[in-house]
């Protein structure tokens, strides 16, 4: 299997300790722990920032927009503007989602 490659410093990266994975608009991109914390340094504006996906904040926002997708998806709470605020809220879980497929799921415990 190929090794998950770092995209700030091109080292490989060989635990799942090390590894944040993190999202900007629809790019998901994989970095050490190190270099993301270079990556939001040199970050100067809300719309350049890069979001962590991966770790406790990530996963407990995705569960909370899964939750949030699903209960307006599934019921007519809010009618038309509930499916679309559901739709929007299953972004975030499908960037997770991929997050875990293409990379987390690679990298050794």
């Amino acid at each position: 299997m190929k090794p998950i490659i770092c995209r700030y410093c091109g080292k490989p990266i060989e635990k799942r300790d090390q590894l944040v994975t993190a999202s900007h608009w629809l790019r998901v991109r994989p970095y050490h722990y190190v270099c993301f914390e270079e990556v939001e340094k040199e970050s100067s504006t809300i719309y350049n920032s890069w979001t962590p996906l991966n770790g406790p904040a990530g996963n407990i926002t995705a569960a909370i927009m899964a939750m949030l997708a699903v209960w307006l998806l599934l019921t007519g709470t809010w009618g038309v503007a509930g499916s679309l605020i559901g739709l929007l809220a299953s972004y975030r879980v499908l960037l997770r989602l991929t997050a875990f497929l293409l990379f987390e799921r690679k990298v050794p415990r």
